[in-house]
């Protein structure tokens, strides 16, 4: 029997964790144990329990106001002593680009342990934008035994980076995420959903928004929230635009100064059921996030990306996503684009997700099945 671990820090990382965590569970040819080192405690909470993940070693390693060369050494430590001398694994999951799987790649190379990394090869070409995360990316490439990399673009810049050993294309564990989601919702949650966003006018077309990063911070962010003023004043009697605000200043001082209409609804941000719940009702969706570039496919909703440059071109390329930055009249053209002309709209919706299927944790599983010998 294999004794694997999987790691993980943040809300992102367990969802996209999750399904590969119940089909490896659900294997007796696998010990699986479950680590969190708890960089996002309350997001990551939620998440771990509604997809009901039983967590083995919870290094609860965040402090206030922690710099990220304190968090580094602090991570490598914890889970080396923590977990990785406590037991003797076969296996070390990490999955995507955060402080937590660099330092659980490097704690594992240390302890000579093979590490399986999910969703690899992502690049933005930069290695400042996304900071720290691109390197973190680079470095854990450089680390790992598997790469498990969600298109071919993703393989192909492994390729160029001279890893060709164990790549393998799968899609993202992501969309297993999303219809794992959306099923346990449909089974449990719909009614309670209904009821909890009542004052949200779902006979209107919905224009989801998020925005949170870094690089939106300031200027870019006046801008995207002046264009979301516009289409709104624009659209009074259709349009209805729900906006999740982050918790971060940057964001909330700016959003809640700008954005005052009365079809703008400014709510609380979404835990992972609720945001997909919303996502499915949504029409239109414009975000910065990498996650929901990669689900809205899946549910048939057009994406506006609200980034200059993205790692997850296929989505732009497929034509189920539109780049369009914080860019005001950019913004303000698309979305009126994908409100009044219908057949741009079909064809954006109907476009097929890039980025997989809902079976990428089994290709996972049977890959490594048949690849990894201890």
């Amino acid at each position: 029997m294999k004794k694997i671990l999987f790691l993980f820090g943040t809300r992102p990382e367990a969802i996209k964790m999750a399904p590969l965590i119940h089909t490896f569970s659900n294997d007796n040819n696998y010990s699986v144990k479950v680590g969190v080192t708890a960089q996002h405690r309350e997001m990551l909470d939620q998440v771990i329990d509604f997809f009901e993940i039983k967590i083995d070693y919870d290094l609860n390693i965040m402090k206030p106001n922690q710099s990220l060369h304190e968090l580094s050494a602090n991570l490598i430590s914890k889970i080396t002593d923590d977990i990785l001398l406590k037991d003797n694994f076969d296996l070390v999951f990490v999955q995507g680009d955060t402080s937590t799987v660099l330092m659980g790649a490097i704690s594992s190379f240390y302890q000579k342990i093979p590490v399986v990394h999910i969703e690899a090869g992502l690049r933005s070409s930069d290695l400042y934008s996304p900071f720290p995360e691109e390197m973190n990316r680079v470095l854990t490439s450089k680390i790992s035994k598997f790469h498990f990399c969600p298109t071919v673009n993703s393989s192909r810049n492994l390729n160029m980076e001279g890893i060709y050993d164990n790549v393998f294309v799968v899609g993202n564990t992501v969309i297993d995420a999303l219809l794992l989601g959306l099923k346990k919702i449909n089974l449990n949650k719909e009614k309670e959903f209904e009821e909890k966003y009542k004052f949200i006018d779902f006979n209107k077309r919905v224009i989801l928004v998020t925005c949170h990063r870094r690089e939106n911070f300031g200027e870019p962010l006046e801008n995207i929230c002046d264009s979301i003023l516009e289409i709104a004043n624009q659209h009074k009697e259709d349009i209805e635009i729900v906006f999740p605000v982050h918790l971060n200043p940057n964001v909330k001082e700016i959003v809640y100064k700008r954005l005052i209409a009365s079809n703008i609804k400014l709510i609380s941000p979404l835990d992972y059921p609720d945001l997909i719940w919303m996502m499915n009702k949504s029409n239109i969706i414009l975000t910065d996030s990498g996650g929901i570039q990669e689900e809205a496919p899946s549910l048939g909703k057009p994406v506006l990306v609200l980034r200059e440059v993205t790692e997850r071109m296929e989505g732009v390329n497929a034509g189920t996503a539109i780049l369009v930055g914080s860019d005001k009249e950019k913004i303000i053209y698309e979305t009126n684009k994908l409100i009044k002309d219908k057949p741009y709209y079909s064809k954006i919706a109907t476009s097929s997700n890039p980025y997989g299927d809902g079976n990428t944790s089994n290709k996972i599983k049977e890959i490594l099945n048949l690849n990894f010998k201890n």
